[in-house]
């Protein structure tokens, strides 16, 4: 039976890390099914999934500590089980972008929640240009087949306008959650 672990590790960036950290599940006989990896300031984050047996899967949990003290990281583990992908209709890809505002990302998420959305992905960036803050939003959104998209389109659109946001959306239909 395949176990899984997800791993996640912060730390200050530095060459080598993800290639050590990748070391330790192959020397563990770990698969790594799913990663990511950013860079925020100087911090490196890396978040990934790993498969493998009980016993390979106990072994790097049991040395992923010492290794985390060696590199210097900030490591969270937990054991998981494989995703079930659960059917949507269609999925909507939405990007606000505009001047940076304190709060958006909170008013954009209570949106999606009070309308019980499911939110697969955010990707989120400011940036100063030329002495003006901007940001940029990206939402994936899944969507379910009781939702009626062109209201929801209007009402996003409805959202960005009330946020002083420019706002792009575009459909994916018969897509699934990953």
């Amino acid at each position: 039976m395949t176990n899984f672990l997800v791993v996640t590790a912060m730390g200050t960036d530095r060459p080598g890390l993800v290639s050590r950290l990748a070391r330790l599940a192959s020397d563990c006989d770990c698969d790594i099914v799913d990663s990511r990896m950013a860079l925020f300031g100087n911090e490196f984050t890396l978040i990934m999934m790993i498969s493998g047996s009980w016993s390979a899967i106990t072994k790097i949990e049991s040395l992923l500590p010492s290794l985390s003290v060696e590199l210097e990281l900030m490591t969270v583990m937990k054991r998981t089980s494989k995703h079930v992908p659960k059917n949507f209709v269609s999925r909507v890809e939405v990007t606000f972008t505009g001047e940076d505002q304190r709060g958006t990302m909170k008013s954009i998420t209570q949106f999606l929640a009070d309308r019980s959305l499911d939110l697969a992905a955010v990707r989120s960036h400011a940036d100063d240009n030329n002495g003006l803050q901007t940001q940029s939003i990206f939402l994936a959104i899944n969507i379910p087949d009781k939702v009626d998209l062109t209201q929801l389109e209007s009402m996003i659109h409805q959202l960005a306008d009330d946020m002083n946001l420019e706002c792009s959306i575009k459909l994916m239909q018969g897509t699934s959650s990953e």
